[in-house]
C-alpha cells in the first residue's frame, strides 16, 4: 500500500513501541541499544522519570496560551539559561532551525540598529549544517540539500572549516557575523583545530562582527560541558540551542547578549508554539538533571572510558573502522565499507547509530549511559566489524 507520508526520509525497516533509558523495544519485546539518540536529541534517554513526571504534571494543568501572555515556566527556563551562560536574553522556538533563523534575523537587526544596514552577510563553513529552512540551507550550502530549491537565499559566504585566516580574508564591509558549529556533527563529527574558536572571537572583536555559535547538536552537555564553546574559554554574542534542551520534546532557543539583541523589540520576531508550557516544563526538568552537582563531571568520565575502548577497536579494524573522531558523547567512526552497510549490520545485532557525512557513523548515547552499556555497545561494534570483515 502506498504510504500517505511524503517520501522525504529513507527509513530503516524498524518500528519501536516503547523506550526505557538507553533501550528501545519493538512490538515483540526485542530491545535495541539506542546510540542514535533521536539524532542527538535524547540527552537523558527514553522516558526519563523526572521528565515524564514534569510533563505529566504540566499536561494536567495547562498546555498552551501563546506568547500573548506571560508563561512562568518560560521565564524560569530563560533565567536559568542566562545564569549558566554568556547570555542576557533568550527567545524560545520549537527547533534548531528556528533558533538559527532567529539568530540570523538578530544579526541583521543589530547592524541596522547601529546604522550599518549594509552589513548583512554571514560567513559560514564548508560542511556546515544549520537546518532545512531556505535561509539555513543557504547557510549550510550543501548541494544535495539545495537541489530543486534554488535560487539560494543571498547573504552567505563560505570558507574552509577550521581556517581562521581564510575567514579573515572573507570579511568585507558587508560582513555582519560568523556562524559556526564548535563541532560539525552532520558533516562527519569534524573537530576543528585547537584555538579555532578563540581565533574567530578575536576576528569578530577586531572587525566589529557578531560571533554566532550553532550549538544545536553540541549543547546541553553533549561534549561534557554544558556548551561546547566552554572548552575553548570563549563566549559568543549569539547562540542557537535545541535537541538536548527538550530531551525529546520539541524545544529550541536563541540566546544572546543584550547588546547583540538590541534590535529584537516587540513585533520584530515571534512564534505561536515557541516556549509553550509543556516544552518549558520539560526543558526545566532537563536542566534539573544536567545542572545537578557532579553530573557533567560524570559525563566526562564515562565518555573518556568510551573513547578509550573505541580507540583500539578503530585501530584494530582498519578495514571496517579507520578513524575515531569527536568530543564527549558526540563521537564518530569513519567506515571502510559504506556506512549504510555498517549501520544495518549493527541494527541487526541490536545497536542503533546515526549516519553522518564523510562515511561516518555517529555514536550519540544519552548523557545518563552507564559503563555496562558502553561495554555492550563496544562488544556489538566489535562483532559487526568481525562479521563485515569476514
Amino acid at each position: 500500500m502506498t504510504s500517505a507520508l511524503m517520501p522525504t526520509y529513507v527509513r530503516a525497516d524498524a518500528t519501536f513501541e516503547r523506550g526505557e533509558g538507553v533501550y528501545l523495544f519493538d512490538k515483540t519485546g526485542c530491545r535495541a541499544l539506542d546510540f542514535s539518540g533521536g539524532a542527538a536529541v535524547l540527552s537523558l534517554g527514553h522516558c526519563h522519570p523526572h521528565l515524564v513526571e514534569a510533563l505529566r504534571q504540566q499536561a494536567e494543568k495547562l498546555w498552551h496560551t501563546s506568547n500573548l501572555f506571560r508563561i512562568t515556566g518560560q521565564e524560569r527556563l530563560a533565567e536559568r539559561l542566562v545564569r549558566c551562560s554568556f547570555a542576557d536574553v533568550v527567545f524560545f522556538a520549537n527547533s534548531g532551525a528556528e533558533a538559527v533563523e532567529c539568530g540570523l534575523k538578530l544579526v541583521r537587526r543589530y547592524h541596522d540598529e547601529n546604522g550599518q544596514p549594509e552589513r548583512y552577510r554571514v560567513i559560514t563553513f564548508e560542511g556546515a549544517f544549520h537546518g532545512r529552512t531556505l535561509a539555513t540551507l543557504a547557510a549550510g550550502r550543501n548541494a544535495s540539500h539545495l537541489a530543486g530549491f534554488e535560487p539560494m537565499i543571498e547573504g552567505f559566504d563560505q570558507v574552509p572549516y577550521g581556517d581562521v585566516e581564510a575567514t579573515r580574508t572573507a570579511v568585507t564591509g558587508e560582513t555582519a557575523a560568523i556562524l559556526v558549529e564548535p563541532v560539525q556533527g552532520e558533516a562527519g563529527v569534524r573537530v576543528p583545530p585547537s584555538g579555532f574558536l578563540r581565533g574567530l572571537r578575536k576576528l569578530c572583536d577586531d572587525e566589529g562582527l557578531l560571533l554566532f555559535l550553532d550549538e544545536v547538536q553540541t549543547g546541553i552537555g553533549r561534549t561534557g560541558r554544558l556548551f561546547a564553546h566552554e572548552w575553548e574559554g570563549v563566549a559568543p554574542d549569539v547562540m542557537a540551542v535545541a535537541k538536548g534542551l527538550g530531551g525529546g520534546f520539541p524545544t529550541g532557543a536563541c540566546l544572546a547578549t543584550r547588546a547583540a539583541a538590541v534590535g529584537m523589540t516587540a513585533g520584530s520576531h515571534g512564534s505561536t508554539f515557541g516556549g509553550n508550557p509543556l516544552a518549558m516544563a520539560v526543558g526545566n526538568a532537563v536542566l534539573d538533571v544536567v545542572l545537578a552537582e557532579g553530573f557533567l563531571d560524570g559525563v566526562q568520565d564515562v565518555a573518556a572510558d568510551f573513547v578509550s575502548k573505541l580507540a583500539p577497536l578503530a585501530e584494530g579494524n582498519n578495514n571496517i573502522f579507520n578513524e575515531l573522531r569527536g568530543s564527549g558523547f558526540l563521537l564518530g567512526l569513519r567506515c571502510g565499507p559504506d556506512k549504510t552497510e555498517v549501520m544495518e549490520s549493527l541494527r541487526r545485532r541490536g545497536l542503533l547509530v546515526a549516519g553522518a557525512g564523510d562515511n561516518v557513523i555517529r555514536l550519540l548515547p544519552p548523557l545518563t549511559v552507564e559503563a555496562a552499556q558502553i561495554d555492550e555497545a563496544v562488544e556489538l561494534l566489535a562483532g559487526a566489524a568481525e562479521a563485515l570483515a569476514a
